[in-house]
């Protein structure tokens, strides 16, 4: 493994956890990666981690998230444990007690909740754990790195490029922010009144933006579009919000990526959604299932990222060489 694939950090809970040279090593690794696929058990990295356990945590339901860090760790050559969510997540005992357990038989614990404070918890109190956020309420980090390495695909280059995201400054929005900026990717974001990205937020990524970039907040989603080299949408209502949905369906009505929205961006303009996708909300039927569309690419590489990323945690660096 060479030098530059290296990280510092012992976990992934932000993207602000890996330094930026960090966050663009993750694509270009996972892209090696990618290619490198078809060969199998051939692989440089099909036993990089041998004799490895990860614990697979999830008290969110998932699709994409589970099965590819599942598929990723076996293709690495590692072993997966999945305890049911109330013995692991603090529910049948203390989330540090769970923690500090599994610290001593596993590696890595990958974990997908509903608080980003129980990420916290099981890296404070078992610092020999990596731990991964798989997804909680403040950050996605694993999917912006799919996402960029699906962007990465399309532009070739990403340092320059605009990336417009349409809707609730959430966590996706969050880790798009951070790890954009990052990689010198201009960020818009269009949201209404009250669901804007946190203030905290833009501040972070502006601190932490390269080659120039820069996150521009918009009310607008025709303002933020214009010219825009991709749109990225997500749902309007994640789980745990549910109690909020009519009173977010009203706040978000004229937020729709449509293919009429789709024209006010650049003609060469690619649509990303993480999803699952609510068609005729969000996103229009039509914009999801255009050429322009890209969200299966971006599913497909969630396993390429994650497998890069578990790499740069978890790998012995001689076994990458």
């Amino acid at each position: 493994m060479s030098s530059e694939l290296s990280v510092q950090s012992n976990d992934f809970l932000p993207v602000l956890d890996f330094e930026p040279a960090e966050v663009e090593a993750c694509p270009h690794l996972a892209a090696r990666l990618k290619r490198e696929r078809a060969q199998g058990s051939r692989s440089r990295s099909a036993t990089a981690l041998q004799g490895v356990h990860v614990a697979l945590l999830f008290d969110k339901p998932s699709l994409r998230t589970r099965s590819t860090f599942e598929i990723a760790v076996r293709e690495l050559g590692g072993n997966v444990i999945t305890p049911l969510a109330d013995v692991s997540l603090g529910e049948r005992e203390p989330a540090i007690d769970v923690a500090r357990n599994l610290e001593r038989w596993v590696k890595c614990v990958v974990i997908r909740t509903y608080a980003h404070a129980t990420l916290e918890e099981f890296a404070h109190a078992a610092p020999r754990l990596h731990v991964i956020n798989a997804l909680s309420d403040r950050e996605h980090p694993c999917q912006a790195l799919a996402d960029f390495l699906t962007l990465k695909e399309q532009w070739g280059a990403l340092e320059g490029h605009t990336l417009a995201f349409v809707g609730d400054g959430n966590n996706v929005a969050t880790s798009l922010a951070h790890a954009g900026l990052m990689l010198g990717v201009n960020l818009h974001v269009a949201s209404p009144d009250g669901y804007e990205l946190p203030n905290a937020v833009v501040k972070q990524a502006t601190q932490a933006a390269r080659h120039g970039a820069k996150i521009t907040l918009f009310r607008g989603p025709i303002d933020a579009v214009r010219g825009a080299d991709a749109v990225y949408t997500d749902v309007w209502t994640s789980m745990g919000q549910e109690a909020e949905t009519q009173v977010r369906l009203k706040a978000f009505e004229n937020y729709e990526v449509t293919s009429e929205l789709m024209r006010h961006a650049a003609p060469s303009a690619r649509f990303l959604h993480c999803l699952p996708a609510h068609r005729g909300e969000e996103v229009s039927a039509e914009v999801l299932e255009s050429a322009a569309s890209v969200v299966f690419d971006q599913a497909e590489n969630r396993l390429h990222a994650q497998k890069a990323l578990l790499l740069m945690l978890l790998a012995d660096r001689a076994s990458l060489v």
